[in-house]
Parts: C-alpha cells; sequence; structure tokens
C-alpha cells in the first residue's frame, strides 16, 4: 500500500462523510468535491475519476429515470397501482408489505436497478392515490430490491461472481435458488426491522414539498368551477346536418345556449386522433366527436335536431373526460387596470382573438356559467379558460387584461398520455424481458435500456425532449458517478485490499465461523462505499484462500460474500436503487443512516448465523 496517496485518500473520505452526515451541502456537490480533490492531488486520473459518467449503471440509471418517467405520464404507473390499491386499500401497513412483497419477487429475477425503475412510478401513484407521503414506501422499495436479489443466482452480479469463482476453482458452484432459504430468512428479518424503523424514522417527514410537486388536476378545476356535470360528449352521425356545416352557420350558442370546447376526428393518413379547438371556421364530419358545454335540456335537443350521439350520463372522470392531451385549462384573472372591464365576453373576443373559450367565471364566491357570452366582465373576475396549449401560453404576455394563475407549460406536464399508456407498457415488458435474458441473447442490458428510453421519447410517450431531461434525477446520477472516483482511489491505493486481508488473517486463529463473520463485515463495510460487483471480486480471492488454509469448505464463505455485497442500505451511495429513490422520497443522507445502518447490522446478523445451516463448514 502505498502511504502518502492512501492516507489522503483516507482524509477525503473522512471528510466527504462528515459532509454527508451534517448535510449542509447538497450531496452531488459533495460527490463533486470528493472527485476534484482526488483530481487534485493526483491519486486518480482524470480519466478514471471522469469514468463513473460512462459507467454502464450510471448510463442505465440515466436511461431508466426516462423509461420510469414515461410509465408515469402515460398513466400506467395510475393504472397498475389502482389495481395494487384494491388488494391493499389505503392502509399504511397493507401497502408497505404489498411493496415489500412484490418488489423482492421481481427482484429475484429483474435487476435491483430494473425492478426499482419499473415499479417507483407505480408505487409513487399508489402512495398519492392512499395520500401516503412517499417517504413511506419509497425506502422500502429500494431495499426490497436488495433483498429480493439475495433469492436466486441470477438476481444480483456477486451472485453470479462468487458463483463463476466457485467453478473456476474446480466446485460445482450454486444452483438457481441456493439462495433462497438464506435470502428467505434475511427477508423475514428485514421486513420486519425495516417495518419498524421506517414507523419510527420516516413518520416525521413532511408531505409539505411532496405536495407541491403533485400539480393541480385539471378536473378537478372543473368541479371547483361547478361544469364537471355540464360538459357532455357528442358524436356526429351519418345524416345529421351538422356535416359540411360550420359553428358559425349553425348558430349553436345563441340558439341553443351551448359553446362547443373541442373537436376530435380520426386523421387516416397517420392512424391518430386529432384533437383541436372548435372555431368559427371548422366543418363538421362524420364521425367528429364534440365536447359541449351546456345544460342536459339543450344537450338533449341538440341530440334530438342534429342526429348526434350521446355518449355517458355526464362528463365523468371513468367516461365522457376531457383528456387535455393537446387542449387545456387555465384560470386567468383579470386585471383591475384591464380595458376589458364591463365589456360582455363576446365583445371582448376572446375566441377571435386568443382562440380560447372562457367557460366560467367566479366572482365574489360564486361561479357563473349561465349565458357566458353575454356576462360582463368585472375587475378581479377570475375565469377559467379552455383553448390549445400553446395558446393559453400565449396568453401570458398579456400582463395588462389579465394574469395567469399558475404556469400552462407545468400544467401540460402534469397531463397524463393516457392514450400512449399500451405502447409504454410494451415498451416496458419488451426491456424487462431482453434484461432478464441478457446472458442468452447477447445484448448488454445498458443497450437494452437506451434503446427503450429512446423509444419512450421518439414514439410519444414522453411529451417533449426537455420533459425528459426533467425526469432525470441528476442529483443522483451526480452523486453515484463522481463517488465512483473515491471507489478507485480506495482500490488503487491498496487500502480496500489492506484492510480484506488483514481482518480475514487476523480471525484464522479463531475458526471457521469468526473468518466467516470477518468475510462478511469486511464484504458489508466495503460494498457501503465501491459497487457491489468490485467487492465481491475483491473478496472471493481472500476468502478461498483463507477457506483453503483453513481446510474447510469455501462455500459458505463465499454465500457470505454474495450476501454481504447485496445487504447494503447504510448509505444512499451504497446502491443505484438507494440513490434513484432518494429525491422521490425527499430523503437526507442521514436518513439511510438511521434506517439502513440497524437493519444492514441485523441481516449480518441473521446471515452469519443461517448460511451454516445450509453451507456447512
Amino acid at each position: 500500500m502505498n502511504n502518502t496517496p492512501a492516507v489522503l485518500t483516507i482524509i477525503i473520505f473522512l471528510a466527504t462523510i462528515v459532509a454527508f452526515v451534517f448535510s449542509k451541502i447538497r450531496s452531488d456537490i459533495v460527490a463533486l468535491c470528493c472527485m476534484a480533490s482526488l483530481l487534485a492531488f493526483g491519486i486518480v486520473t482524470p480519466k478514471d475519476a471522469l469514468a463513473g459518467f460512462s459507467n454502464s449503471s450510471v448510463v442505465i440509471m440515466l436511461a431508466l429515470f426516462i423509461v420510469g418517467g414515461a410509465v408515469f405520464q402515460t398513466g400506467l404507473a395510475k393504472t397498475v397501482s389502482r389495481k395494487l390499491l384494491r388488494m391493499a386499500g389505503t392502509s399504511e401497513t397493507k401497502l408497505f408489505f404489498l411493496v415489500m412483497g412484490v418488489t423482492s419477487f421481481v427482484a429475484a429475477f429483474v435487476s435491483n436497478t430494473g425492478t426499482v425503475a419499473l415499479l417507483l412510478p407505480i408505487i409513487l401513484a399508489m402512495a398519492k392515490s392512499a395520500k401516503i407521503s412517499p417517504s413511506k414506501l419509497m425506502m422500502p422499495l429500494a431495499f426490497a430490491s436488495s433483498m429480493g436479489g439475495m433469492f436466486t443466482l441470477i438476481g444480483t452480479p456477486p451472485n453470479l461472481i462468487v458463483d463463476g469463482y466457485l467453478r473456476d476453482h474446480g466446485l460445482g458452484g450454486f444452483g438457481f435458488f441456493d439462495f433462497t432459504g438464506i435470502g428467505a430468512a434475511c427477508f423475514v428479518v428485514g421486513l420486519v426491522m425495516l417495518y419498524i424503523l421506517s414507523r419510527v424514522f420516516m413518520n416525521k417527514k413532511s408531505r409539505q414539498k411532496e405536495n407541491d410537486d403533485e400539480g393541480r388536476d385539471l378536473l378537478a378545476l372543473l368541479n371547483e368551477y361547478e361544469l364537471d356535470q355540464l360538459i357532455f360528449k357528442l358524436q356526429i352521425g351519418d345524416n345529421s346536418p351538422m356535416v359540411g356545416k360550420t359553428p358559425q352557420e349553425l348558430d349553436l350558442h345563441r340558439r341553443f345556449g351551448i359553446t362547443l370546447l373541442e373537436e376530435r376526428h380520426h386523421n387516416k393518413l397517420l392512424g391518430s386522433v386529432v384533437q383541436q379547438t372548435v372555431r368559427a371556421n371548422t366543418v363538421f364530419d362524420v364521425g367528429d366527436v364534440l365536447y359541449a358545454l351546456g345544460t342536459r335540456e339543450h344537450i338533449n335537443e341538440l341530440v334530438q335536431i342534429f342526429n348526434l350521439t350521446l355518449f355517458a350520463e355526464e362528463m365523468r372522470e371513468d367516461h365522457a373526460k376531457l383528456d387535455f392531451y393537446d387542449l387545456g385549462l387555465s384560470e386567468i384573472l383579470i386585471s383591475p387596470e384591464s380595458k376589458l372591464i364591463n365589456q360582455t365576453i363576446e365583445d371582448a373576443g376572446f375566441r377571435q382573438r386568443n382562440n380560447v373559450n372562457v367557460l366560467a367565471i367566479k366572482r365574489a364566491g360564486r361561479c357563473i356559467s349561465d349565458e357566458m357570452q353575454q356576462q360582463t366582465i368585472h375587475s378581479g373576475d377570475m375565469m377559467l379558460v379552455h383553448g390549445a396549449w400553446n395558446d393559453i401560453k400565449k396568453m401570458k404576455t398579456n400582463l395588462r387584461e389579465w394574469i395567469i394563475i399558475g404556469d400552462p407549460a407545468e400544467e401540460l406536464e402534469n397531463v397524463a398520455l393516457d392514450h400512449k399508456a399500451p405502447l409504454a407498457a410494451g415498451i416496458m415488458i419488451a426491456m424487462v424481458a431482453l434484461m432478464v435474458f441478457a446472458d442468452q441473447i447477447g445484448i448488454p442490458p445498458v443497450t437494452t435500456v437506451i434503446v427503450a428510453g429512446l423509444l419512450m421519447v421518439l414514439l410519444g410517450c414522453v411529451r417533449s425532449v426537455d420533459t425528459a431531461y426533467k425526469m432525470i434525477g441528476w442529483e443522483s446520477i451526480v452523486l453515484i458517478a463522481a463517488m465512483m472516483s473515491m471507489s478507485t482511489a480506495l482500490s488503487s491505493t491498496g487500502i480496500s485490499d489492506f484492510i480484506a486481508t488483514e481482518v480475514v488473517t487476523g480471525l484464522k486463529a479463531h475458526g471457521p465461523w469468526a473468518v466467516l463473520v470477518g468475510v462478511y463485515v469486511v464484504t458489508s463495510l466495503l460494498s457501503t462505499f465501491i459497487s457491489n460487483s468490485a467487492t465481491a471480486i475483491l473478496v472471493a480471492p481472500i476468502a478461498w484462500s483463507a477457506a483453503t488454509q483453513l481446510g474447510v469448505s469455501p462455500t459458505p464463505f463465499m454465500m457470505a460474500a454474495a450476501i454481504a455485497a447485496s445487504a447494503v442500505f447504510a448509505l444512499p451511495i451504497s446502491t443505484p436503487p438507494n440513490a434513484m429513490v432518494m429525491n422521490a422520497g425527499h430523503y437526507t443522507f442521514m436518513d439511510y443512516v438511521k434506517v439502513g445502518v440497524p437493519l444492514q447490522i441485523a441481516m449480518g446478523i441473521v446471515a452469519v448465523l443461517v448460511i451454516p445451516l445450509f453451507f456447512p463448514f
């Protein structure tokens, strides 16, 4: 071990841990400072320092943020979460056990990173629907994905690494389910411990920030203006007098007091549905779907006269709903200096000048939606307008006349693209299948995930490229990528090798059980700070050597190395899943320490007690 670089590395390492613990500086900035310090002292080369940003695990994490975001934005997560909620209801305890069970089962066959990417948006939607803080479920999700990796041979890379080492040295290796018994024992203890620890330490976490991120429900906004029972979905029939006519020619508002909000028709060339605002010159055709605002009496009259089909009863969430893909809603507040004051809605020309419809007015605590075109505009009126998102955005520039409440761009980001949900599901299923059988088909997981992320963007499962970038948890990405330089430094200076060798060698005199404990502790400690795969590669030959010198079977020591490399929960940097849920759960560095350290110790105790029962010395 080279003393000077090693001492400097230890000093930087300890300073980094202190900075993480006190949480005064963002975790990604701390990681970058750590990387910069290692570079400045020449402990790592620029190539090694930046290698983390091209590391396949980091790239997979980045792409999976986009895939998971698409699952959320298409509403697929909400759909799946509703079905799961039928099993658990809104009980926090039932949801906890459901999340732990489903996650660990999936993680037994899929990588823990892939498992978290698949389930994170679904569980976030479940938490929102059940009105439970995501902080109660995000850490269980990450930890259960690591626990699930202990169930099967393919559950996590360290399992395969120690299996390969045994085979390379003439032993039979592990069977597919040889890990299951030990994994199950650790899971049961981990389940109980995590339930207790999460209730003790996570109950006080505030929902304020989480609520700030949820956005407004546009359907609820309609309900707020008492319009939810006044919007109807209609379709033009074959012999309708509306065919070939325009709203201006039909004069529907004056005749029936009805406002046509939007029109949808099928584009045969593109094979898609076109959604647009009804304008004065819009020409109606057979099969067009219209959304109309008016009373039931007037709508029935319109249906009879123009041979229209009326869908559902009223506009409800699961029936004839507005979907807001291309058209949206926004509130505007009339300025005291507006020239529109004392004009009627019709004279103000909202439809002609701004391409939006005024649906209702909120004034002095009451909502007005009757005879809207003839309503006089007052200072301080709050109006609900409906139109194309781009047209609503343009209204933000006219600050003299009105103030847009909220940000239309943000409102648009919250709109679920549920017509893309089947496509997103197909991409997700294909991605998971290719990752499960990666070795058999020869396609690296990083390739699969990158292609899946690109397909989500290119096929419209994500609203825009800008949206895709916003979905990425950059703090987590930078944190993991930058801290990989410390992993390299610990290895290159000989620190990790020195710790492993000295600890295991010093315990040989106390028998195989003491060495087993030593292998587990060293592996667990190293995996907390460097990748579990690198740790398994480092510890495997040491464990083999110790077993050979003791004259006992190396199998239990190899199993201990594999289990310890997976059961790491103490820090957000310990595993990619830990980092992935950090932002979603609004966790701090110390949240992981409080919950993860006791859990990691408890599972270690169980593992070293159980392993010899399945694999005797």
